[in-house]
């Protein structure tokens, strides 16, 4: 990854978007594939698409990559001047409190810090308690209503995590060849950040249509990158998308949960962060075409790319939509395998993130007209 695409990165996963509330981060990515791209566009809903070219009337394969983030927005303001909050996407209680966020009014960006009455004057029995959303508000530093209001807090205003990006070098140690002793095999660097989930998808389609046409690197379809919206919320920009694209494969770009966190078992969550981009065989809102799949595998296989097999009891991607879309679409999910996902800050390996690039880059060379309508032949 050159410094120029990293740059892009922070500046994407920093970016202020909640789901509906998307514009700067499509503004991001529109302004940097606009150099490349044969062609932009973009849906009603917001979700916008850039395309790499191949021959006509060859196959259609949409990338999405959802930049909606999980955020909140202004429910009310106190008579004490608190700012109370609903989430736009699924919050776990427990990583809230004490965190930094942005308020986005009309008149600017107000700052504030997630709160909830203090455990000191708590009993003990509610000190044992988790403390829910519900009960938390927003400190955005006012003494009464009237303040909150004068800052140009209201209703209905969107609220994002407040979170810098930043990169950790490391040495890598793994075992070799089933070795009992791990050895180092080099630095690799760590990326920290909020809003991977999945800001990472959308980086990796745009940096795909860029190496077909920067790179001039031949492919036999129309590739159909896409930055979609409100996915958080229930796949909205996916749907709005396929009916557009009209996409005969979906490679669509996602995040994965790393199981390597104390006290998760293999069987929950089988991918590690570093070890290659993950291959989800199964999650809760589709099943992957299976010859789609093995042919995922099998290229990664072919050209020595590090890759994990990975399946998610629970949610879904925007493959939940864009599979059963118009008459239905053959569709596989790519994932970089990411720690502490849906939080202020969540780590990948940038190494994931390249080695992600580089097998959907080489899947979409091998999806010519003949071996796409295998897919679906009886």
């Amino acid at each position: 990854m050159d410094a120029k695409a990293l740059e892009f990165f922070r500046h994407l996963c920093e970016s202020f978007g909640p789901s509906g509330f998307e514009r700067e981060p499509l503004g991001i990515v529109k302004a940097y594939v606009k150099p490349f791209a044969d062609e932009i566009r973009s849906d009603k809903l917001g979700s916008l698409h850039f395309i790499a070219r191949g021959k006509p009337g060859q196959p259609v394969i949409l990338l999405p990559g959802h930049v909606d983030e999980i955020g909140f927005v202004v429910s009310g303001i106190n008579s004490l001047g608190y700012v109370t909050f609903n989430p736009l996407g699924g919050w776990f209680d427990q990583v809230l409190l004490a965190q930094k966020v942005k308020i986005r009014t009309a008149k600017g960006t107000v700052p504030g810090v997630i709160a909830a009455k203090p455990p000191h004057v708590m009993s003990a029995e509610d000190r044992a308690k988790i403390v829910t959303k519900d009960k938390m508000f927003i400190d955005i530093g006012c003494s009464n209503e009237k303040e909150a209001k004068e800052m140009g807090v209201r209703i209905g205003d969107p609220v994002a995590p407040d979170s810098d990006f930043f990169t950790i070098e490391k040495t890598t140690f793994r075992k070799q060849d089933g070795a009992g002793e791990e050895k180092n095999i080099g630095k690799t660097l760590v990326a920290c950040c909020k809003g991977f989930d999945d800001r990472a998808g959308a980086f990796i389609a745009a940096e795909v249509v860029r190496r077909f046409t920067q790179g001039r690197v031949e492919h036999p379809n129309t590739v159909v990158g896409a930055a979609t919206v409100q996915e958080e919320v229930g796949l909205r920009g996916a749907k709005t998308s396929a009916h557009v694209a009209q996409p005969d494969v979906c490679i669509t770009l996602e995040v994965d949960i790393a199981g390597d966190v104390p006290g998760i078992e293999a069987h929950e969550a089988p991918t590690k962060m570093g070890l290659g981009p993950s291959i989800i065989t199964f999650d809760a809102s589709m099943i992957p075409n299976q010859g789609l799949k093995d042919l995922v595998v099998r290229t990664a296989e072919e050209c020595g790319i590090p890759h994990q097999l990975s399946t998610t009891r629970g949610g879904g991607t925007d493959a939940g939509a864009v599979h059963i879309a118009n008459a239905g679409c053959p569709s596989i999910v790519i994932s970089v395998p990411t720690r502490h996902i849906h939080s202020h800050v969540a780590m990948l390996s940038l190494d994931d993130v390249e080695n992600c690039v580089a097998l959907v880059t080489e899947v979409i060379r091998r999806l010519d007209a003949k071996t796409v309508e295998s897919l679906t032949a009886i």
